[in-house]
């Protein structure tokens, strides 16, 4: 380079390549104060009102829409029933005339029958249980059936199933299988099961039908056949012409442990564990995997593997402690409303009805704990607590709460309580006067306590509670199972979900949110009976006596619920179906969520 010709010195080229190795720029200077704050912007546009926020569900409403009266009292006229979605009808065991009674719900409205007491608005076409069915054998040779009555009915799809009883009592039943798509119910297969047909199911998958074959005894136990399980699982949308039938006699080896755990045994001496044992009801878990089967008689769950064609376990249900404040109960039928603790009392929860949920996916089971004794003419259990042989503990014990109005006329049974020298250190009593939910491993998380009498009594009073189906008048069931949960359906409505219990004796419903198993709620009570008419029905006789206004009576005894869901509805409301045998009578309750 000429540094001549540039113009720049020796000296100034030297100072500019001195100061190229260094940073040119100064430490930076401290922070100056903040600004004034500038002017306030102009007030955005008001954005939409909100909307308005909806009050909390806190229960349900109820209103009778629907009605049907086959006019028969006292002959179980009206016993199971179920809905069919597709055609919106009604189906409805009629134990009396032996058929079932087909009635169209597809009419039905939201408006309220204007005397719910006496109305009939629903019409019957009716399907006559056969005399006869032809059957397969295990030999797969035709074999004829005499049938007997109806005992259940069940629907899932376009597919009815009915189980049947042998004319026999203790001879195989069947089940016969229709298909609904047409009009008129096709007859399509029967299929022999096991000894009195109790109840049957569809799994939620609509693949198999699940039969509780009870295996009573011959009155005089000349015949005592084994309770049995039926499945019939369907391939190819074809029923098949066998069942499998499930028994109980591996269990015979634990009975002992069994009973320990709240298993009752009552039998004359020698029968076996699987005579004993009376399937009754059956709920299936969602999954279609599942079955709960109710064993009535013995107090206990079965647990059955669906696909692996298998009881699992039999689950003892334990005792329902009568000492505690909770459990209070009416004793007797001579002493007014009188509900009390019984020290040394206990019940034996013997549910009949099963329903099941989910919640959290678990499976949880609900239970109307009916209660029920073997009193047959050969072999009776029952007993008054005054016929009773009670220790002499016993007897200190209950010193301050035993009368003859009172705990002297209680029913229990002389099958649990006995002592080696033959007198009695408890008193066990038939049910539980209470509706119960079970965990999937059969541990109680919930029990209703003393709700049934206590709310009855005051709702009711003197004259209506613990009363009878048969006659208006209270405390006539208090010596014996009190108000006698027989049914449940469980359901969801609107955002919750409620159990519906209805209890045989005093013809009533109560409603409860169970939609958290361990959060339950009584939420609501209601029936559709009369209880200050005079009437009487004695169904000792045939035909049974009726004297008195039981036409004004209402519904009598109701022996199955059915929850119908608001998306098969025809109103677009759910619905309640409540079918009583006493007054042979049908009535569709209109649910609907309350705010």
């Amino acid at each position: 380079m000429n540094f001549k010709k540039s113009g720049i010195s020796l000296i100034a080229m030297a100072i500019i390549v001195s100061l190229a190795g260094c940073s040119l720029e100064g430490d930076d200077g401290a922070t100056g104060p903040a600004g004034a704050n500038g002017a306030a912007g102009t007030p955005g546009a008001t954005g939409p009102t909100g909307a308005a926020g909806q009050n909390a569900q806190t229960g349900v409403s109820t209103q009778a829409i629907g009605r049907f009266t086959t006019g028969t009292y006292g002959q179980a006229a009206a016993e199971i029933t179920q809905y069919h979605s597709a055609s919106k009808r009604i189906f409805l065991i009629n134990g009396a005339a032996n058929r079932i009674e087909i009635l169209n719900a597809a009419t039905l409205t939201s408006t309220a029958l204007s005397d719910a007491l006496t109305a009939n608005n629903l019409t019957s076409t009716p399907l006559a249980i056969p005399a006869t069915a032809v059957v397969k054998n295990a030999a797969a040779a035709d074999e004829t059936l005499t049938l007997g009555f109806a005992n259940s009915i069940a629907i899932s799809g376009n597919w009815l199933a009915i189980a049947v009883e042998n004319k026999v009592k203790s001879a195989a039943g069947a089940v016969l299988i229709y298909d609904l798509t047409a009009a008129t119910p096709v007859f399509n297969k029967a299929i022999k099961v096991g000894s009195l047909p109790d109840m049957l199911t569809f799994s939620p998958d609509g693949q198999t039908l699940i039969i509780a074959n009870e295996g009573e005894p011959e009155s005089n136990y000349s015949v005592d056949p084994e309770g049995s399980i039926g499945l019939v699982k369907r391939a190819n949308n074809q029923w098949p012409d066998q069942a499998v039938l499930l028994g109980f006699g591996a269990f015979e080896s634990q009975k002992a442990a069994l009973a320990k755990k709240g298993l009752k045994i009552a039998a004359p001496e020698g029968t076996t564990l699987a005579q004993d044992i009376e399937p009754e009801y059956i709920t299936v878990t969602a999954d279609s995997k599942k079955a709960y089967v109710s064993l009535q008689d013995n107090n206990a769950l079965a647990v059955v593997d669906i696909a692996a064609a298998k009881i699992d376990k039999i689950v003892g249900l334990g005792f329902k402690d009568y000492s505690l404040p909770e459990n209070a109960l009416d004793t007797g039928d001579r002493d007014g409303i009188n509900l009390q603790t019984i020290p040394g009392l206990f019940g034996v929860y013997q549910p009949d009805t099963l329903s099941s949920y989910q919640w959290k996916g678990a499976t949880f089971i609900v239970s109307a704990n009916e209660g029920d004794s073997r009193d047959w003419s050969a072999y009776s259990e029952e007993a008054r607590v005054s016929a009773i042989p009670r220790s002499a503990e016993l007897v200190a014990k209950q010193a301050g709460v035993y009368s003859s109005n009172g705990l002297a006329r209680l029913k229990v049974t002389k099958a649990l309580g006995k002592n080696a020298n033959g007198d009695y250190d408890a008193l066990y009593a038939f049910g539980s006067r209470s509706f119960s939910i079970w965990d999937q491993n059969g541990a109680q998380v919930y029990d209703s306590a003393a709700d049934f009498e206590k709310i009855s009594a005051s709702l009711q009073g003197e004259s209506g509670f613990n009363s009878n189906h048969l006659a208006n008048g209270g405390d006539n069931r208090s010596d014996d199972k009190g108000p006698e949960p027989e049914a449940v359906a469980v359901g969801q409505v609107g955002d919750k979900t409620y159990a519906f219990v209805g209890t045989e004796r005093l013809s009533a419903v109560f409603v409860y949110d169970v939609t958290n198993p361990y959060q339950v709620k009584f939420v609501d009570y209601f029936h559709n009976r009369n209880f200050d008419v005079t009437f009487a029905i004695d169904d000792e006789k045939s035909p049974p006596t009726l004297t008195g206004s039981y036409l004004q009576a209402g519904d009598l005894g109701p022996e199955s619920l059915v929850f119908v869901p608001a998306a098969q509805s025809a109103t677009g409301k759910a619905l309640l179906l409540m079918a009583s045998e006493v007054s042979g009578s049908l009535t569709v309750f209109e649910v609907s969520p309350k705010y």
